[in-house]
């Protein structure tokens, strides 16, 4: 195994890009440590299949480095790298047996075949494919053949890094849970380094250790699921995880308050001083909070804001509250037990549960716990090296 470096990395796949919108890969510095579990979790189109197949070998960056350990590997063709990738859907030889399936990466190398019947063995053993070592491979189901794909990586002890291009798109919904699980158990069995390719959060979240958020062809931050959904680094982090997504208000100043859509709202003295700060730079300012830390009461309260109720969604042990304050719509989570708001309520946001977003990236303040984020800062997956 080996620390996989991104230094510098850019990739376009024009042959004369001039600007930022020109690269599905813009400049980055990433470190995937080795025996990590780790996920690369973005929308669809924002490069993270290209970044894996960047790693992989099958892609050659237009800029940057690609480092295993101290090596620079951008010439390497794949089968030189001793990286394992499993697809989208399945590639298995359909006229071999599983056996011979899962033995081929290891024949192809010269290891004993005393050596392959127990490696095999041992990877069958972990993804249940014990009983059907005898069978040929077209005769299995669609997720058994994808588990033959994931066992042909696992099975090779002098593989770099397992990459894993969202594997489970063709699996049943329902195997997709048990899937993702025995992955996770694998790797604390095999001590891998693996990096899991997805579009869903939740994958993502029950698969990795720590998770690379990538958006616009940029990672732009890069923690546990914990970090991620308690402090977003980028307004998309916080829109992208969590259901419903974060809450974010466009925030002014009028009258020495804070105010957003005309209303204004109760903030500490230094988050005040921030955003004053902030707006004399002609940047864009807002204020994030998560449905599930936003105060509501029925009645008025000192240091509420009066909104209007839009509807309410019933979801059995909590009902999401949408409310208007001006022309921007707002989620609140209420507890299964409290008194709904019918037309009007008034609503707060705890300070400590309050985040600032500069141009779209997370400052800190004095009001805000924790060491600075932002486009200067640690996080944003653009400026310094990121550690996994």
């Amino acid at each position: 195994m080996v620390d996989i470096t991104l230094s510098g990395l850019a990739h376009s796949y024009q042959s004369s890009p001039n600007k930022g919108e020109d690269y599905a890969i813009r400049s980055m510095d990433h470190v995937w440590e080795q025996g990590g579990a780790y996920a690369l979790l973005g929308p669809s189109g924002c490069g993270k299949s290209t970044l894996l197949n960047i790693m992989s070998g099958l892609l050659a960056p237009s800029q940057g480095d690609v480092l295993f350990d101290d090596k620079r590997v951008n010439e390497l063709p794949p089968q030189e790298r001793n990286i394992a990738q499993v697809f989208q859907f399945p590639v298995v030889y359909d006229t071999m047996t599983v056996f011979d399936n899962l033995a081929f990466p290891l024949r192809n190398t010269g290891v004993p075949e005393a050596q392959i019947r127990e490696r095999v063995h041992e990877v069958a053993d972990a993804l249940e494919l014990t009983s059907h070592l005898k069978r040929k491979a077209r005769n299995l189901t669609a997720d058994e053949k994808q588990k033959v794909s994931m066992g042909r990586g696992l099975v090779r002890s002098d593989v770099a890094a397992i990459l894993f291009d969202e594997p489970l798109t063709v699996i049943d919904p329902q195997l997709k849970f048990k899937l993702r699980r025995k992955l996770k158990e694998i790797h604390q069995r095999f001590a891998v380094t693996m990096i899991y390719v997805t579009h869903d959060q939740l994958e993502a979240s029950t698969f990795a250790d720590k998770i690379a958020v990538m958006y616009e062809g940029q990672i732009v931050q890069f923690g546990t699921p914990r970090e991620l959904f308690e402090r977003p680094a980028h307004t998309f982090v916080g829109y992208f995880i969590g259901s419903p997504g974060m809450n974010f208000l466009e925030v002014d100043m009028a009258d020495g308050r804070v105010v957003c859509q005309g209303s204004p709202l109760d903030v500490d003295e230094s988050v005040q001083v921030a955003i004053e700060k902030a707006l004399a730079g002609t940047a864009t300012v807002k204020l994030g909070i998560r449905p599930e830390f936003v105060e509501v009461s029925t009645e008025p309260c000192e240091g509420f804001t009066e909104v209007s109720v839009d509807q309410c969604q019933d979801l059995g042990t909590f009902s999401i509250l949408s409310v208007r304050l001006g022309q921007v719509v707002l989620k609140a989570r209420v507890e299964e037990g409290r008194t709904l708001p019918a037309q009007r309520a008034y609503i707060r946001f705890p300070p400590e549960h309050l985040g600032l977003y500069v141009d779209e990236y997370r400052v800190e303040t004095g009001g805000i716990h924790g060491k600075e984020d932002g486009p200067h800062g640690e996080g944003n997956g653009q400026d310094g090296e990121e550690k996994a």
